[in-house]
């Protein structure tokens, strides 16, 4: 059973099985405060787990769960409950804290999206020095859970490629991907967060290199 219609929905839609939801519904942007966006994703998926408490309940978090400087957001304090619920009340879960999520379409506020379309305008944008992010391919997280959602039971997993790319590497490879380029100011400012990652996520993640792993999900989405 898979619940949404997004971007990370579409990407499960060939491993739906009749024993799990897959719940990829709700709030996808971080920046949202309206508290009936929120409440609309939580009742619903208190909703479908008490109509289905059989099956393994497979939810998409964010890694912006550790960044110390949002934890009076709304959607971290929102995402933080969701958890806490499901694994006070779920039979069996997996819970992936995803880092920024590169795919076709999706979410225009994620990072990668956001560079993409100012490049490609030729607009003016911040640059924060000092800020580092984690991406993830969107095919990654299908085929981690084609082999993983399984095997890994009621647990909250940090899902994303283990490197924290500072942001000029990732404008770097979207320049020239695009054959456009980036009109930024430098701003000394920015912050990142580090994560202990499970050995699931690592050892998945072995053998890529940083820069072919940045070069490759700039090739399949520019």
């Amino acid at each position: 059973m898979i619940i949404g219609n997004g971007i990370i929905a579409n990407a499960v839609k060939s491993y739906d099985r009749n024993d799990m939801i897959f719940f990829a519904s709700g709030v996808s942007n971080s920046l949202e405060t309206r508290s009936s966006e929120f409440e609309r994703e939580f009742s619903l998926l208190k909703t479908v787990h008490e109509e289905n408490k059989e099956k393994k309940l497979i939810y998409f978090s964010t890694l912006s769960i550790y960044d110390q400087s949002k934890q009076d957001s709304p959607y971290v304090i929102h995402k933080k409950a969701i958890e806490k619920y499901i694994e006070s009340n779920a039979g069996s879960f997996l819970i992936l804290r995803l880092g920024n999520i590169v795919g076709k379409g999706g979410n225009p506020n994620t990072l990668f999206n956001f560079l993409k379309a100012q490049i490609a305008d030729k607009k003016e944008f911040s640059l924060h020095l000092k800020a580092r992010r984690l991406l993830v391919d969107i095919e990654d997280i299908s085929e981690f859970l084609n082999t993983h959602c399984l095997t890994i039971n009621n647990k909250t997993l940090s899902f994303a490629f283990p490197y924290y790319y500072n942001l000029k590497e990732i404008i770097t490879a979207i320049e020239k991907e695009a054959g456009n380029k980036a009109f930024y100011s430098e701003i000394d400012e920015g912050d990142f967060y580090k994560i202990d990652f499970d050995e699931d996520t690592k050892t998945f993640f072995s053998g890529k290199n940083p820069g072919e792993y940045l070069e490759s999900i700039t090739r399949k989405y520019i």
